[in-house]
């Protein structure tokens, strides 16, 4: 026996001399390390003087006299003797050149350094593991497991799992808590995989009995796989061992499910559990949030109140944080109407809970009660007892509430004094920006953004997608994408119906349905997105195909799904389809059309024609029609020429809105169209350039046997400016200049607010013919691809 502790001795002597001997080794490379840092310096400094000197040498000074007015004769003699400098500056730029070759060298030495160092600092961590494991082994430690479990966690929070490994393997017989130490540390530093195997070495090499933290976690190992069939094994087993019912693991499995977003499961293994607590509720409404599944929260209401009625119970409910808390959670689930009642129980609102409600109010769309609790709390000195502009939530939620009421310079206002920005902040400036259709400050803001502290988040991404597909402008629309694409975004369902959004609006519908295609879930608002776009370039076969899709994937239409349907059908002359979709929105889902529902089928039938079948329609509608309908019924009147139903329609119209004079323009436009003149474009700079090519394009327009459509031009001007004035339409001079600024065969694209005039749509086919270009023009209504004279919309529009 003494034999052997003395072999022991001597071991752990050598191994100790061998220590002594690298750190040496470690503090002569340390020091050679130091005499470099230091010659550096030298350098660097003897640089810098020269530098300095070399840009005084070079700086040009010229005399002035009687403030800020030069004396003639003095300036002339300098700008001579400029003439002279100029040439020394030459060869001293060059010198310049060299100095900055010099830096770039003391750079890269420099780099040279800092790797050492870090190479170094590396095998200290190393040196000082292995000494903490030598003066175990000295000391006799090796057999103090609790010692041994709490240096194993201490190597694991410094990342040192090497380390902590090998501390295990030398304990013979580990209890049940160092294996979770060990588990606990690998998946803390982003190694399930080993976290498992300590798991089932556990399990199978031992006689040991894991216990609930062991399983929790090895369900946080297994979340961090991408199969979520480890996870269910993982289940599995907890749920054979029994422990899948206890609080902290039920909690994980919830989390894991969710994270797989296998929201269903989740929710079944939470309904099992025996007892909830608060962390358990917080873990299903953030799983809920995080899968973007909102309306299934609002089902759920129930379990919060379930929560409200446990806090009454208990007395929690008497804390005002209690109460903010449930003021937050009824107003993300859509419930405001008990909000006033939920802020009468507080003794003395706070300014949490004044933001709380503001927040609540403004989400919902309420903001004139937004505003008025704002008011409230700004009488009650809540805001002045907390400063309140101080709290980035408050700003936040007022900068909200005045850009919804577009009152946008308040709300800039607001954004600008608060001392705290946070995220959210920079979100509802961005957002107000982008709803009052300042699409160019929302950009402005977002690049300003960029340079600040904050990073997008998804929201932030939407919204300036939102920007672009206003703005029309496909290459913003990608420098976004290119964003995204450089984060995990496109996993968030928002983000991704964005960008299928923003590529439809910017006239990129293959992209659009790339998107869509490679989206591996979907919810409601992304197929109304796809809908909605293959409406907008009038392919309604198409936005009916996935229309079919949408109910067999298992998704239930809401109304303004068949308002989507019933858009793409209008603009693609579908006269019985949309008669179908209609009809089975009400018989088959049960749903109340609304206004909406009923002008769009007005639309329908008024664009293919069926002008007196539109009006009965109107006339056996439930209910009073509102000016909408009559004015979409207008509009087709217009389309096809009928003056005398025209005439009757206005009537109607100016009877149920007398102040409104736009009826009474809707009725002349019947026989003219907008007063476009040709001065009023003059101003452009290649102006002459583009009427050029206007003229030569209607030479060869007419050789092909056009006519312009003056019969929607003013009956109270000759012919010859009827046609001038069609002549001259924003979408021909948008053409022209393309043509001119573009290589040939490039595809054009324009963008104008209203629709396209009847003569402006076939000059644009005609030119498509002649040039051999494509042609895509985004009007007020729709999309137009035109190419070989032929247009997308199929004369129908």
């Amino acid at each position: 026996m003494d034999l052997q502790d003395d072999v022991t001795s001597q071991r752990v002597g050598l191994q100790q001399l061998k220590l002594e001997i690298k750190l040496n080794s470690l503090l002569n490379d340390q020091m050679v390390s130091l005499e470099d840092w230091a010659a550096l310096e030298r350098d660097h400094v003897s640089f810098l003087v020269g530098a300095i000197a070399d840009l005084e040498a070079n700086t040009l000074r010229l005399p002035a006299t009687g403030g800020t007015k030069a004396d003639i004769e003095s300036l002339k003699a300098a700008m001579s003797s400029a003439l002279d400098v100029m040439q020394v500056m030459g060869s001293s730029i060059w010198s310049l050149l060299s100095k900055v070759e010099e830096m770039n060298k003391m750079v890269s030495e420099l780099a040279v350094v800092v790797t050492k160092e870090s190479s170094m600092q590396g095998k200290c961590e190393d040196l000082l593991a292995s000494t903490a494991i030598m003066q175990i082994i000295l000391h006799g430690f090796q057999y103090d497991i609790s010692l041994l479990t709490k240096l194993t966690q201490r190597l694991s929070d410094l990342g040192a799992m090497y380390y902590a490994r090998d501390i295990f393997l030398s304990v013979q017989k580990p209890d049940v808590f160092l294996f979770n130490v060990l588990m606990r540390g690998f998946s803390k530093n982003e190694s399930p995989h080993s976290s498992l195997s300590v798991f089932t070495h556990l399990r199978k090499s031992t006689d040991l009995k894991p216990n609930s933290s062991t399983y929790t976690y090895a369900i946080s190992a297994a979340s961090g796989f991408r199969d979520e069939r480890v996870a269910r094994v993982v289940h599995g087993q907890a749920v054979v061992d029994g422990f899948d019912s206890e609080l902290h693991v039920g909690s994980n499995i919830v989390k894991m499910y969710f994270k797989f977003s296998r929201v269903e499961d989740a929710r079944k293994v939470f309904e099992r559990m025996p007892e909830k607590d608060a962390v358990l509720w917080n873990t299903m409404l953030s799983g809920y949030r995080e899968n973007e599944m909102y309306e299934e929260s609002i089902q759920e209401l129930r379990l919060g109140m379930q929560i409200h009625s446990l806090a009454t119970k208990t007395g929690c409910y008497s804390h005002d944080f209690v109460l903010t808390g449930f003021v937050s959670l009824y107003s993300k689930c859509g419930k405001i109407g008990g909000l006033s009642t939920l802020f009468q129980e507080f003794c003395i609102p706070d300014v949490v809970a004044y933001n709380a409600m503001i927040h609540g109010y403004t989400s919902n769309g309420e903001t004139e009660l937004s505003l008025s609790l704002f008011r409230e709390m700004v009488l009650s000195g809540a805001s002045l007892k907390s400063n309140f502009l101080s709290h980035a939530s408050v700003s936040t939620a007022l900068t909200t509430v005045y850009s919804k009421l577009n009152e946008i310079e308040s709300a800039r206002k607001i954004f600008d004094e608060s001392p705290d920005k946070s995220l959210a902040s920079w979100n509802a400036m961005i957002s107000g920006y982008t709803q009052n259709g300042m699409t160019d400050d929302a950009i402005s803001l977002f690049r300003e953004m960029q340079k600040s502290e904050f990073s997008p988040n998804p929201i932030t991404i939407t919204c300036i997608l939102s920007a672009c597909a206003q703005l029309g402008t496909l290459s913003l629309g990608k420098w976004v994408h290119g964003l995204v694409s450089s984060t995990d975004f496109e996993s968030s369902i928002y983000v991704s119906t964005a960008l299928i959004g923003m590529y439809a609006k910017c006239g990129s519908i293959a992209e659009a349905r790339r998107l869509f295609d490679l989206m591996p879930k979907k919810n409601e608002v992304t197929w109304n997105t796809m809908i909605s776009g293959y409406g907008l370039h009038g392919l309604g076969h198409e936005a009916l195909d996935i229309f079919s899709e949408m109910l067999s994937s298992g998704i239930a239409p809401k109304p303004v799904t068949f308002l989507c349907v019933l858009y793409a059908c209008s603009h693609a002359g579908l006269v019985k389809e949309g008669d179908e979709i209609f009809n089975s929105m009400i018989h088959q889902y049960g749903f109340e059309p609304s206004v909406k529902h009923y002008a769009c089928m007005v639309d329908i039938l008024g664009r293919a024609g069926h002008l007196q079948r539109a009006l009965q329609f109107i006339e056996t509608m439930p209910g009073e029609p509102d000016p909408s309908v009559w004015q979409t019924l207008l509009g087709a009147c217009r389309i096809h020429k009928d003056t005398n139903l025209a005439r009757t329609v206005s009537e109607k119209l100016i009877e149920l809105d007398p102040d409104n004079v736009g009826y009474h323009v809707l009725l002349s436009n019947i026989h003219s169209a907008d007063r476009d003149y040709p001065q009023a474009a003059m101003s452009h700079p290649q102006a002459k350039a583009i009427y050029e090519k206007l003229e030569k394009l209607e030479g060869k327009m007419r050789e092909a046997g056009y006519q312009p459509e003056t019969e929607l031009a003013l009956h109270d001007v000759e012919e010859e400016d009827r046609e001038l004035m069609v002549k001259f339409h924003s979408e021909r001079l948008a053409i022209a200049f393309g043509l001119i600024a573009t290589e040939p065969g490039t595809e054009i694209r324009i963008i104008k607010n209203l629709r396209v005039c009847l003569d402006c749509h076939t000059v644009t086919k005609l030119i498509s013919k002649i040039t051999e270009r494509v042609i895509v023009v985004r009007d007020g209504n729709r999309f137009h691809h035109f190419k070989d004279g032929v247009c997308s919309c199929g004369d129908y529009w």
